[in-house]
């Protein structure tokens, strides 16, 4: 065999193995971005994503939840791509557009900025999607002002619920809600958290209800969720009026 006969069945070679890699590749990235579907052995976990939401509310819980055994944890928007949170210096990726995604065992929609919460419960698109998830979920869960957007869905008539504590007004005048003071809340298979940070404690309690307490005393423990906060700040019922209000100027002065 000739040197050139030999340089080119090399050639020839490299392409099909480039070939035969980017179809691997082609079929790795599809799996990935496979929508979730019931009847796996876990639970398939959505995410609602929207333009202006708060990061804490989304990912604290997905932090939890993906640690369920067999567990798959989706971020989810109206179109797959970047999608940015209240203060619009962070992005997470929503991997899958509401149009891709037509069952879920559980459904968390996360709170965001006046913005935020506003723009999403007066989102048709959203409400109608929610609204068809919720036929179907095991559980159906908010975090802050997500309860806002449940109740717009009017998933949340005549029950009880909680949420971020400047919310908690608007909450139960718009709506026909009665508002808990509490850090999560179960009514049916709707459980509401309050605000932010609260998602995390709403997130534990879900994972014992999929699975089990020990489970989810181990997830905590695996996440070393033991808060110990330098300050005593954090319960708008102990807070001064004043601390209140520069929280609130803070929170508006970081979103856009």
């Amino acid at each position: 065999m000739s040197h050139s006969t030999t340089r080119r069945n090399v050639l020839r070679g490299a392409a099909a193995t480039a070939a035969l890699a980017a179809t691997a590749a082609a079929a790795r990235t599809e799996t990935a971005y496979a929508a979730p579907h019931s009847g796996g052995t876990g639970p398939n976990i959505g995410i609602l994503l929207y333009d202006g939401y708060s990061l804490l509310d989304p990912t604290g819980p997905a932090e939890v939840l993906s640690r369920l055994p067999d567990a798959t944890v989706t971020m989810i928007a109206e179109k797959r791509g970047a999608v940015r949170t209240d203060t619009a210096d962070v992005a997470v990726v929503a991997e899958r557009s509401i149009a891709e995604v037509d069952r879920l065992d559980v459904l968390l929609v996360p709170g965001a900025g006046n913005r935020g919460t506003i723009g999403a419960m007066n989102n048709q698109a959203l409400l109608r999607w929610i609204r068809d998830m919720h036929r179907y979920t095991r559980w159906t869960t908010s975090v802050c002002t997500g309860s806002i957007v449940l109740a717009a869905a009017g998933l949340l008539d005549g029950r009880e619920a909680t949420t971020y504590w400047a919310s908690a007004d608007y909450l139960q005048s718009t709506f026909d809600v009665t508002y808990l003071q509490q850090r999560y809340v179960r009514s049916g298979k709707i459980i509401t958290a309050a605000g932010v940070s609260a998602g995390l404690d709403m997130a534990l309690y879900l994972a014992s209800l999929i699975a089990d307490d020990d489970t989810a005393k181990a997830i905590q423990l695996a996440v070393e969720y033991d808060p110990q906060p330098p300050f005593d700040s954090g319960n708008a019922a102990e807070a001064s009026p004043q601390l209140k209000e520069q929280a609130l100027q803070l929170l508006a002065a970081s979103q856009v």
